[in-house]
This record gives C-alpha cells, structure tokens and sequence, in this order.
C-alpha cells in the first residue's frame, strides 16, 4: 500500500504541486509559535519539551485519523490519508521552480536575473557572486532541498508504513526539518523574545538523529547513479569538511558523483527572513572546497538526471519490497 501511496503522492504533486505558502504550513508554523511562546523558558528539559510538544500534536492527528480511516471504513480510505500526508509533506516542485528560474537566466546569460533569484529564494545576498558561483549554490541548494523534500520524507514514511503506523514518518520527518529551521535562530517566526540557545540545540540535535540515516542513504543512491568511486571518495575525506555533517555527507557524494567542485564562502543571509521559506541548506559558515571541475551549465543538467534516477532507484526498490510482500 505504500509504494501506490508514494506513486500517486509523486504524481500529484508533479501535476499540481502544492503552493509553498498553504493552509497546512501556516496551521503548523502558527501552532509551533505557540509551542514556543509557552515553553521555551530556557532549561535544558523545555528545550527538549518544548521539540517534542510541537512534533507529537501533529504526529498523533495524523496518525489517530490513519488508524479511524482503517478500522471504520477499510485501507482504501487509509491509503487516501497516506497519499494526502505526503502530497503536503512531499515538495518536489516547491523548489524546482527557482532551480528552472535560474538556470533559464543563465542559458540568457542575464546573470543579474539569476542572482536575484537565487536571493529570493534562499533570503541570500547574492549581488556580487559571479556565475560559477551562483551555478555552485544552485546545485548545493538543490540536492539538499532535493534530500529534504524527497529522499528523507520517503524514508521515514515507508518505514513507519512497514509498521503499521501509516503516515506518521513523513510528518515526524518534515516536522523535525521544519523546527531545526525555525527554532535556529533568536528572531525566528517573528516572535519579540529570543530563541533560548536550549531550544535550539533540541532542535539541532533531534534533526541530526532523524535526518543521520536518511542523509547517507540519499549520498549512496548519488552514488550509485552517478560517479560511484569518486562519490565514496569524496563521502570518505570530503563530508567532515561542511559545517553540518549529515548535508556534507550529501554534498560530498554529489561532487564526486557529477565532478563539480561544491563547498567553499557561505553566502550571507537577510535576517530578518531566516526562519520562514530559504534556508535549505542552513550554512552556518563557510567549507572546505571538494575536488572537480568547476561548476558550469552542464553540471546544472547533471544534477536534475541525478535526482531523477535517484528517484526512479527508490521507487524500484519500494516496488520489488511492496511485491514481495504480497507475493509472501
């Protein structure tokens, strides 16, 4: 059930994707407000309360309606709840739309274009990053969002799925992504009292556990469609090199899997929109740079076929799971 699930889900979402700012974000960024607001009061154990009062309403909704659908009306309503969860939860094209901005500006060699895109949608200064360097970030973005919006919500969900806890992975996980994000800095959400620094190593230290696994899935199926040696190479000396470690574990693989060299100056945030729609990549400071050749056009269109396959690998693989537990 939840490889169909998934199926129609990608579908859906590729014919009529979901707009970045909708009803069920703004429910969920109003109801991690509040959480804040009321429990944030700077100890270690609000942190920690605070993080798992703002995932477990979700979760528990999410999952408490699951179980309804299935013992009141039978799996097909179950399934429908499974593929609307993650129609929200997935964002393939909420940022495929910058990337093909951006990569039509540059085709036109309107490289100014192309900088204030990559500005928009990250909340980045961009006004004086030459070409190769835009391409770089373009494809840093990318992967992660890629990652995020994908890779790791289909993890999580067939996971939970196998358990008989329907879509509950793919709401922990976007949940987790979402508060690492929103709870990283002290002007967060437009709240007028700071994020106490407990609340945001919560919510740091949580994502990296949720996100540990899925991220070095998502850098073994780059490599696997890709340069597989240089991508495990690169894996192996390169990931520690990033500020975060599970994103330098994908960054990584991805240089060595289309040979582009990836890392190197952070770009400098606009404050004041931290926290909302950008930071998908969350640099915090600058990397270490990975071997390849320099970032250019081509390397843009590698990219896409790269998560493309990538995609096409899992889905084969929940494919020949799904059908071997029928035919078991």
């Amino acid at each position: 059930m939840s490889f169909f699930a998934i199926l129609i889900a990608l579908l859906l979402e590729q014919a009529r994707p979901l707009a970045r700012s909708n009803l069920v974000q703004g429910g969920y960024r109003a109801w991690t407000v509040t959480v804040r607001r009321n429990f944030d009061a700077g100890k270690a154990h609000h942190g920690w309360l605070a993080w798992t009062m703002a995932v477990l309403l979700p979760c528990a909704i999410v999952l408490g309606l699951f179980w309804v659908l299935l013992q009141l009306i039978g799996w097909p309503a179950a399934m429908l709840w499974n593929v609307a969860v993650l129609y929200v939860t997935l964002g393939f094209r909420q940022f495929s739309h910058h990337f093909t901005h951006i990569r039509d500006a540059l085709d036109a060699g309107d490289e100014f274009a192309a900088r204030q895109a990559l500005a928009d949608w990250q909340q980045v200064d961009a006004s004086e990053v030459p070409r190769s360097e835009v391409v770089r970030h373009v494809i840093e973005y990318s992967v992660l969002a890629a990652h995020r919006h994908v890779f790791g919500v289909l993890f999580w969900f067939s996971i939970f799925s196998a358990l008989g806890l329907g879509p509950l992975g793919a709401i922990l996980y976007r949940m987790a992504e979402y508060l690492s994000r929103a709870w990283s800095r002290k002007g967060a959400e437009g709240l007028q009292a700071p994020t106490s620094e407990r609340l945001q190593s919560a919510a740091a230290k949580a994502w990296y556990v949720i996100d540990w696994l899925p991220a070095r899935l998502t850098a073994l199926s780059f490599a696997m469609v890709g340069s597989f040696e240089e991508a495990i190479d690169n894996w192996r000396v390169y990931a520690q090199r990033f500020p975060n470690d599970n994103d330098g574990v994908i960054l990584a693989a991805t240089a060595g899997a289309i040979n582009v060299r990836l890392g190197g100056e952070a770009l400098r945030r606009r404050d004041a929109a931290y926290g909302e729609e950008g930071a998908d990549a969350q640099w915090e400071s600058g990397s270490d740079s990975t071997p390849g050749r320099e970032p250019e056009m081509s390397h843009l269109r590698s990219v896409v076929g790269l998560v493309w396959r990538s995609v096409v690998v899992w889905l084969l693989l929940l494919a020949l799971l799904t059908f071997a537990r029928l035919l078991g």
